[in-house]
């Protein structure tokens, strides 16, 4: 009768950890992740399929995945942690207030511009609430969130979001940035066609920017002048400082950094300068308690 010796043999640690290695890929990572020995974690692993009778993984060169079984303990697995989770928050709120832990993944353009001081005030409000921040490109956004490596995403609404649901985040404007004395720093706006005679500085090759300024050129029938890549909007400054070239930024990020250097900004009149940056999640209904917060914070008070 396993059925009835399940509630015995299972333990929750078991259980995140299981979650863990799915999520992370390896047994090294989801170890270090929840802050355990590999040794330790093998073995716990390894009870547990003995428990279940059942083989939960496939080891692979590239890592570990899930058989059918196991798709079939995840599904249960992180029910039993949300459950537990949010018994604990309720529990929580009576004496201490609310605490947990938030996953984040998000583009340069949400870092840059909106999130410092959103989850400033976030966290003003739920102190006890914790939120893990990376960057990528928004694509990289999408796929951590369907991977599971974080609870929430924040990419551009241009991104293929392979089904993801997603709400509005907030909203931006790019421009042209160039030095103040460049050729075209007259003018109040441009087409972004019209800056295509420039030699251009452009951010890293995955980024949404790169890539929609690389199809607005071959749209016009041109290609992108670009003298070299950079990591961030602060390095897109320094080389356009430099002569490097011109670039194209959000309107806040030159503010941020541009204008102390003495750069110069014109608005572009393309339609996608008018950008959308949208909350992308797996399933709304499934998010944590903490992590259902701040996606709500996040959308109420800034869609």
């Amino acid at each position: 009768m396993l059925h009835k010796s399940l509630v015995r043999r299972l333990d929750l640690i078991t259980l995140q950890l299981f979650v863990a290695v799915h999520e992370e890929g390896t047994l090294t990572r989801a170890a270090a992740r929840e802050a355990i020995a590999v040794s330790a974690a093998s073995k716990r692993l390894m009870e547990l399929e003995q428990v279940l009778g059942v083989s939960l993984f496939v080891r692979q060169a590239k890592g570990m995945q899930l058989t059918a079984a196991g798709e079939t303990l995840l599904h249960h697995a992180r029910q039993m942690l949300f459950n537990v989770e949010k018994m604990g928050l309720e529990l929580g709120e009576h004496s201490h207030g609310v605490r947990g832990y938030v996953r984040m993944l998000a583009n340069l353009s949400a870092i840059i511009q909106f999130l410092p001081e959103d989850l400033r005030d976030f966290s003003a409000l739920h102190p006890q609430v914790k939120a893990d921040l990376e960057e990528r490109p928004s694509n990289g956004v999408v796929q951590g969130v369907i991977d599971g490596v974080a609870d929430l995403g924040i990419c551009s609404s241009d991104t293929d979001t392979k089904g993801l649901p997603g709400v509005t985040y907030r909203r931006d404007k790019l421009v042209v940035l160039m030095p103040a004395d460049h050729l075209l720093a007259s003018r109040k706006t441009l087409a972004f066609a019209e800056t295509l005679d420039s030699d251009y500085v452009g951010l890293h090759s995955a980024s949404s920017i790169n890539m929609r300024t690389h199809a607005a050129a071959r749209e016009a029938g041109k290609v992108l002048r670009l003298r070299i890549h950079v990591p961030g909007f602060d390095a897109m400054c320094r080389m356009v400082q430099a002569n490097m070239g011109i670039g194209i930024l959000p309107q806040k990020a030159y503010e941020l950094f541009g204008r102390a250097l003495g750069l110069h900004a014109v608005p572009l009149t393309d339609a996608w300068s008018d950008r959308s940056l949208i909350l992308v999640v797996r399933d709304e209904a499934q998010l944590s308690p903490v992590s259902r917060l701040l996606f709500d914070y996040l959308r109420r008070e800034q869609g």
